[in-house]
């Protein structure tokens, strides 16, 4: 399903927007770059990084902190957040494809409520199997976990049902809502407020050393979601229709699915839960660029990238010395596009189309 609303005719306008989102994307991680306690005016930051890849252009940063700020602890945040974003709008462009329904996104199949749960008990019983590492990778496998979980209790006869696989994800979601009740119960007041701050995400302490770890994850998401993009659009059809015409649909469905995990496990397994990027982008790019996932899903992809570096943006500097859960002001902004979108719907097509 779609919102029927004015779409770009052509593909040269879908890749005019694809260009101009990048240049907002590199525009506002120029400012983010540079705004903070210490300010850092936008030529210095691009003198920095062309020294940093041998090119002598450009003006270092004067402050005696200025480099160290911007490498040590800006830019990792910064390509932190643009990595979760995209990894996010990505995951939810697809499932809005393979759910063909525009309520559905990452925490349907269960990925969030299971990374939340398995990054709660290593808080919780202080594990430390890989040192620092622990809680995210505990978050990135419990998450991959209970995605398969809802998919294998969802199948029947060799095949999987949306329906089904909605409701087992309710069902799953349920669930792993009252263990992460019961370990939240269980553990102390240190343990229970780390909890509490990780379910609302936050990029706050970002380091380089993660940055790796998720680069490649999410990159491998995305071509993933890139590469299945046609027969997305096929699936819109409907099952008989797309199987009428050569495409697996089963297949199809778990493919998509393990792209979804993927890439959503990836961006909470450090950051925590994020909401709404993966509801909202979507919807906005698919007004934009229109129903097609060869452009919807490079755009979600772009536009998760840049609502997230403005979040994060927003999070670290809207009040003095404190850092706000990226995750309550995703919410917040969310919300209310989610409910003008809701009433553009309505008003245009007289429901979901």
């Amino acid at each position: 399903m779609s919102v029927t609303l004015p779409l770009p005719a052509t593909s040269s306008n879908r890749r005019i927007v694809l260009g101009v989102l990048g240049v907002l994307l590199l525009g506002s991680a120029l400012l983010a770059a540079g705004t903070g306690q210490l300010h850092i005016p936008a030529s210095e930051v691009i003198g920095s990084v062309m020294h940093k890849v041998g090119i002598g252009w450009g003006t270092l940063p004067s402050h005696p902190q200025g480099d160290a700020t911007l490498w040590q602890v800006r830019f990792p945040r910064l390509v932190m957040a643009a990595l979760v974003g995209a990894a996010l709008g990505t995951a939810g462009a697809v499932m809005q494809g393979v759910f063909g329904n525009p309520l559905a996104e990452p925490g349907v199949v269960g990925v969030s409520s299971g990374a939340a749960v398995a990054a709660a008990a290593v808080i919780v019983f202080d594990w430390a199997f890989v040192g620092q590492w622990t809680i995210a990778l505990a978050a990135f496998v419990g998450g991959l976990v209970t995605t398969f979980a809802v998919y294998l209790l969802s199948r029947d006869a060799g095949r999987t049902e949306v329906v089904t696989l909605v409701l087992t994800g309710v069902a799953v979601n349920a669930m792993a809502g009252a263990a992460l009740a019961f370990l939240m119960f269980a553990g102390d007041t240190q343990a229970r407020e780390e909890i509490v701050f990780w379910q609302m995400g936050s990029l706050n302490g970002a380091r380089t050393e993660q940055v790796w770890v998720t680069l490649p994850i999410a990159a491998v998401g995305i071509v993933g979601a890139t590469l299945i993009a046609r027969k997305l659009d096929l699936l819109a059809l409907g099952d008989k229709a797309a199987r009428h015409v050569g495409v697996d649909v089963e297949r199809l469905r778990v493919v998509a699915i393990v792209v979804v995990a993927v890439l959503t496990a990836a961006a909470v397994a450090f950051a925590g839960v994020i909401a709404f990027v993966g509801l909202i982008i979507p919807h906005l790019m698919r007004i934009i660029v229109g129903p097609g996932h060869r452009a919807l899903v490079p755009a979600s992809a772009l536009g998760g990238a840049l609502l997230l570096v403005l979040a994060d943006l927003w999070a670290r500097t809207a009040i003095a010395y404190a850092d706000l859960p990226i995750g309550m002001l995703t919410s917040l902004v969310g919300g209310p596009i989610f409910f003008w979108l809701l009433r553009q719907a309505r008003r245009n097509a007289g429901g979901w189309a």
